[in-house]
C-alpha cells in the first residue's frame, strides 16, 4: 500500500477563516443530498427486491401502485410471483406502524420508505394536463406531490414504462429506467466466438493431427493471447485456419469438428461452435444468440434428440406473450388448446428435423413416439416455479422475453444431470418493460461469460432462406 507522510499543522495566524465548502456535512446536508426515488408498478413486477437497491436513498410507493399489485397478486406467472413477495415484504417491514410514516429499511446503510396519497391540490396536475384519470397519471401525480412537498430534494420517478418517462419528463418530473441488472451495452455483448491470425503453421498442424493443443504450446506460441473458458476460436496461419476451444478443465485447446446431429449439419462456422457446445458433457449451461433464420431453435432441438439416451426427458418451453396484452385465459378451449399457438415455432422446428428422414426410418418413429410417451415435452415457462428438473435438458427459446429474475428462477430449478439452452434474439422483444440491456438474456450471456459451465454463441448468418437472409439485410 502506498505510505501518506504526516502533514505538520499549519500556523495559526491571529484570524484563520473557513470557507463554506471546507465545512464537514451536517446531517441535515446529508439528509437534503439524499435522493427520493419514486417506484412505478412495472419496476416491482420485474424486481420485488428493487426497494432494497437505492442504497442510502429514500423510496416512495404510491397508493396506486399497490392498487395495481392487488391485480396482479393472483396467478402463477412471474409478475404474480413479484407481486405477492413485494406485498409481503411491505407488510413485514411496516408490522404495527403507518406507511405513511418513513420507515427504515435494512441496515444502517440503507434509506426509508413510505407510501403516498395524491388527493392534494398539485400546481402541476397530471389527470389535467392529459385530460383523462388513469393509473399512470395519479402515480405521476403522486410523484408530483412529493416534488411539492419536499422541494429541497431530487424527487425521480423509476419505471420500465418508456411513455410513462416520457410523460414524466413532459411534466418536468426527472424520470430514470431501473437500472439494476442492466447491462451496460448491448453492442459489446459478450459472442462467444474470435478469430486469431498469425499461428505457427505447426499449432494448426498439431490440432488437425493430434485434435488438441495444450495450454502451454499457445504460450510459447503466443505469450500475450489468454484463453477465456469455453471460447471458441478460429485460428489462421498464413496457409490454413481451423476450429478450435479451449477446454477449461483440460487446459488445452481441441479441434471442433462439423458433425451431423439427428440429420441436422452445421452450415458454417459459428453453427458448428453452437452444436458443439450443446452436444459437450461438461457444457450443463449454453445461450444462442442471434437474429431469425440463423437455426437457433433448430441447433437446440437436433443435439438435444442426439443425446436423448443420457436424459430421462427434452422439455422445450417459450415465454407466453399474450397478444394485445390479453392473457392465457381468453383463448378458448383446454390449457394444452391455449397454449399450442404460442409453442406452434417449436413443433415447427421438430417436424422439420423430423422431415430429415422417411416415414420408414427409424429416428421418424423416434420422434412420434417420444411426443407420445412425454419424452419430448413442450411446455409453457409459468409452471416450473418450484420443480426441480434432474436428468433432462431443458430448452428455453425466445428468452430475450424473460427478467433477469425469471432466468435465475429457471436455472436455480436445475438438479443433477441437468443442461439447459437458452435461445433468442435480444434485438427482437415482445414485452413492453424489457429492452436490449435488461432482459434476461443480455444478462445472462453478460454475467456468466467465462464461467467454467457455460458457453456462449452469437449466430449471425442467416441459414434459413435467400428470402429471409434478404429480409433481415435490407428490411
Amino acid at each position: 500500500m502506498p505510505t501518506t507522510k504526516p502533514v505538520s499543522s499549519p500556523k495559526k495566524t491571529a484570524v484563520q477563516t473557513t470557507k463554506s465548502e471546507d465545512k464537514p456535512k451536517t446531517s441535515r446536508n446529508k439528509a437534503v443530498s439524499r435522493k427520493i426515488f419514486v417506484l412505478d408498478t412495472s419496476v416491482i413486477i420485474f424486481d420485488h427486491k428493487s426497494i432494497q437497491n437505492f442504497q442510502e436513498h429514500d423510496v416512495v410507493i404510491p397508493i396506486t401502485v399497490l392498487e395495481e399489485l392487488d391485480e396482479f397478486k393472483k396467478g402463477s406467472d412471474t409478475k404474480n410471483y413479484e407481486a405477492r413477495e413485494f406485498i409481503r415484504f411491505l407488510d413485514k417491514k411496516a408490522g404495527q406502524k403507518s406507511l405513511q410514516d418513513w420507515i427504515p429499511l435494512n441496515g444502517s446503510t440503507r434509506g426509508k420508505f413510505k407510501v403516498v396519497m395524491s388527493t392534494q391540490a398539485l400546481e402541476q396536475d397530471a389527470v389535467k394536463a392529459f385530460g383523462l384519470r388513469k393509473n399512470d397519471h395519479n402515480i405521476l401525480n403522486a410523484a408530483l406531490a412529493v416534488q411539492e412537498q419536499e422541494p429541497k430534494r431530487n424527487v425521480i420517478l423509476v419505471t420500465k414504462d418508456v411513455n410513462l418517462r416520457l410523460k414524466a419528463k413532459a411534466l418536468g418530473l426527472a424520470a430514470e429506467d431501473y437500472l439494476t441488472g442492466k447491462i451496460k451495452d448491448v453492442n459489446d455483448l459478450f459472442t462467444g466466438k474470435s478469430q486469431v491470425a498469425g499461428l505457427p503453421p505447426e499449432i494448426i498442424d498439431s490440432l488437425f493431427k493430434e485434435h488438441r493443443v495444450k495450454e502451454e504450446q499457445m504460450e510459447k506460441a503466443l505469450p500475450d493471447f489468454k484463453p477465456v473458458n469455453n471460447h471458441f476460436y478460429i485460428f489462421k496461419s498464413n496457409k490454413s485456419s481451423v476450429l478450435s476451444y479451449y477446454n477449461p478443465f483440460e487446459r488445452q485447446y481441441e479441434l471442433v469438428e462439423k458433425r451431423t446431429y439427428y440429420g441436422i449439419k452445421p452450415r458454417n462456422a459459428e453453427q458448428t461452435f453452437a452444436m458443439h457446445a450443446i452436444m459437450s458433457p461438461d457444457i450443463k449451461l449454453v445461450s444462442l444468440q442471434g437474429v431469425a433464420g440463423t437455426g437457433k431453435t433448430l441447433l437446440a432441438l437436433a443435439g438435444s434428440l442426439e443425446q436423448r439416451r443420457d436424459f430421462n426427458q427434452i422439455y422445450l418451453a417459450r415465454p407466453i406473450v399474450p397478444l394485445s396484452n390479453k392473457d392465457i385465459g381468453f383463448l378458448p378451449g383446454d390449457m394444452k388448446a391455449k397454449i399450442n399457438p404460442y409453442m406452434q415455432p417449436l413443433w415447427d422446428n421438430l417436424k422439420l428435423i423430423k422431415n430429415q428422414f422417411s416415414e420408414q426410418d427409424k429416428e421418424y418413429k423416434q420422434i412420434d413416439e417420444m411426443v407420445k410417451s412425454e419424452k419430448i415435452l413442450v411446455t409453457p415457462l409459468a409452471y416450473i416455479r418450484g420443480r426441480s428438473l434432474s436428468n433432462v435438458i431443458f430448452i428455453v427459446d425466445e428468452a430475450q422475453n424473460l427478467t433477469p429474475h425469471e432466468v435465475k428462477t429457471i436455472i436455480t430449478r436445475a438438479g443433477e444431470n441437468a443442461k439447459f439452452i437458452f435461445t433468442g434474439d435480444v434485438r427482437q422483444i415482445d414485452t413492453p418493460y424489457l429492452d436490449e440491456q435488461s432482459n434476461g438474456l443480455s444478462y445472462l450471456i453478460d454475467k456468466l461469460k467465462g464461467n467454467k459451465l457455460f458457453a456462449h454463441i452469437e449466430l449471425e448468418k442467416g441459414e434459413r432462406s435467400e428470402l429471409a437472409n434478404l429480409a433481415n439485410e435490407l428490411l
